[in-house]
């Protein structure tokens, strides 16, 4: 049997991904910050990835079982709001921690149990190659962190024969969106040199904007676009039906380096604190 590492196991993407994997016979390791349950051939391991002792005792946990993991598959991470000049430098330390100093400890970690033909599968965001929006930045700056750090760590690992693939994920109708209307409503709230500015993210309620005459009115600008399937460039809008959840098409880095994007569906996928 072949067994695979998975992080932010309890998370939306991460706790569909181990049943999934499951499903296909894996054994799967569930590394996350809460206590998932057992199943068959399903390990949970609680682990705090940005703290490097509980890292290596989830590391040793796992030879216990196996000495060789066929991939380690990333989805941890945390999503936050706020200003580059305001927030505080125990906030920036704590995701910066989580989305990208967590990775380096578990791939670090984990990497004796890598064999040539094994994988990592890093999860950035599709915000990591794109310019961010205002009050975005922070989260920005960690996916386009880790987005280099995937590119780096394949340009080394494919010495070894170990493959390093990266996850662009795009936003779903799943916690994320009122994790990120609650951030904005904190930010709103304790911005001083954007006060004014902020004041506009509130004008409007979280579910539904006000009916139009004669209309039943419309979801406000949280409602998800309709999931759009990626190969090598972005085609059209597609149905779920035509975009099936587990559908991923790839592109290349320059070096070859596979770049997975996955079809935004709700029933697959989420991204946020995983």
């Amino acid at each position: 049997m072949q067994y695979i590492a998975v992080t932010g196991a309890c998370g939306g993407m991460g706790r569909k991904t181990v049943a999934w994997l499951q499903q296909q016979g894996f054994g799967v390791f569930a590394l996350d910050r809460e206590l998932g349950k057992a199943g068959e051939r399903v390990f949970p391991l609680q682990v705090d990835v940005t703290d490097e002792a509980s890292v290596a005792a989830a590391a040793a946990r796992i030879r216990e079982i196996t000495d060789t993991l066929y991939a380690v598959v990333h989805f941890a991470g945390l999503y936050m709001l706020d200003s580059l000049v305001e927030m505080d430098s125990r906030d920036f330390d704590r995701i910066m921690a989580v989305n990208v100093y967590g990775a380096f400890l578990v791939n670090k970690a984990l990497l004796p149990l890598l064999k040539e033909g094994s994988r990592i599968l890093m999860t950035t965001s599709e915000l990591a190659p794109l310019d961010p929006l205002p009050f975005t930045g922070i989260y920005a700056v960690t996916k386009g962190a880790l987005d280099r750090y995937a590119y780096s760590l394949c340009m080394e690992l494919q010495l070894l024969g170990i493959s390093v693939s990266v996850l662009r994920a795009g936003a779903v109708d799943t916690g994320i969106l009122g994790a990120s209307t609650r951030a904005l409503e904190r930010f709103c709230d304790r911005s001083k040199l954007y006060a004014c500015n902020a004041g506009r993210g509130k004008r409007r309620d979280p579910v539904h904007s006000p009916a139009k005459a004669g209309g039943k009115g419309r979801q406000d600008s949280h409602e998800p676009e309709p999931p759009i399937c990626l190969q090598h460039q972005p085609q059209s809008a597609s149905t779920a039906s035509e975009c099936p959840a587990a559908t991923m098409a790839v592109a290349d880095y320059p070096s070859d380096t596979p770049i997975v994007y996955l079809s935004d569906n709700a029933d697959f996928c989420s991204i946020g604190e995983e």
